[in-house]
């Protein structure tokens, strides 16, 4: 039971650190979009970037899969941007749903660079424990990021409800904010 802790809390750590506040940016423009009403697509969404992230790890501990960390470095702000441009370039339009198909596969493609991103410290970390310190590690990111998004919400239902923002205002502030903190990332990592 002890090494399930262990790995429970990497993965809570791994999201609700401060430092490394990349997981927490793509949630806030994931999230960005949606209220409480929403929350069973919104839950669904953030499950399926932990499977893509948990999917990464699979592939990179038993070698299937070997990306530079460079790359990876600089692709995990593109995610962040790529989010937060397509709320920009939907926010307040309704046909949004309808894309959300596209939506749950690119939020788990998003999930798999994610995860290569720590994919090196978790196999040192892991040394040949197989899949259950895997799976234990999951589910640590995944209430990680509930935790999160439930603050997110939260923020969202102040920010539209007390202080009158609308909807769209609320995904374009938001969105843009997001950009604002993501391009310094980009050019730190930027590898070309």
């Amino acid at each position: 039971m002890s090494d399930f802790w262990l790995y429970f809390n990497l993965g809570l750590h791994h999201v609700l650190d401060w430092k490394a506040y990349d997981h927490i940016l793509f949630l806030i423009v994931l999230c960005a979009a949606y209220t409480f009403s929403s929350w069973k697509r919104l839950l669904l969404l953030v499950t399926m970037f932990t499977l893509g992230h948990t999917l990464s790890l699979l592939l990179a501990s038993y070698n299937v899969v070997s990306v530079s960390g460079k790359v990876i470095e600089f692709l995990i702000p593109v995610t962040i941007l790529f989010t937060a441009l397509f709320n920009l370039f939907t926010a307040g339009k309704e046909k949004r749903m309808e894309k959300m198909g596209i939506f749950y596969i690119v939020t788990i493609f998003f999930g798999l660079i994610h995860g290569l991103g720590f994919a090196s410290f978790f196999n040192a970390l892991d040394s040949g424990g197989g899949i259950l310190p895997l799976l234990e590690f999951a589910l640590g990111i995944e209430a990680a990021q509930i935790i999160v998004v439930i603050i997110i919400l939260i923020i969202a239902f102040i920010f539209q409800t007390i202080f009158r923002f609308n909807k769209k205002d609320w995904v374009l502030v938001v969105s843009s904010l997001v950009i604002g903190m993501v391009i310094p990332m980009l050019i730190n990592n930027w590898i070309f």
